[in-house]
């Protein structure tokens, strides 16, 4: 991977039975990654991401780790909390709770 971590925007993954994300660090300039039904389950992995100052679109769902707390209902919140730069995750936008506020104050 750190022969494409200067330069890589988008990595599609799906499918590939991935649960651990070592070396994603190096992707300086991912913005895009679809990993979806793969088997990563625990949140250490997950926040391995957050080193990717330009990733924000992200697609995650089938993973262990999203199954379970999407059946629990606050997968958006968790998966957004540790990635506070995403601006689209499973193909949705997200929506910042304080932007929500703001817009209805004015």
């Amino acid at each position: 991977m750190e022969a494409v971590g200067d330069t890589l925007e988008e990595l599609w993954i799906s499918y590939n039975l991935i649960e651990k994300l070592k070396g994603i660090h190096v992707m300086k300039k991912l913005k895009v990654l679809y990993m979806s039904n793969n088997l990563v389950k625990e949140w250490g992995e997950f926040v391995k991401m957050a080193d990717l100052p330009s990733l924000v679109d992200l697609v995650f769902v089938g993973n262990p780790l999203e199954e379970k707390y999407a059946a629990d209902g606050n997968w958006i919140e968790e998966a957004t909390k540790r990635l506070p730069r995403l601006k689209k995750l499973d193909g949705n936008p997200v929506i910042k709770q304080e932007e929500e506020e703001a817009e209805g104050e004015s």
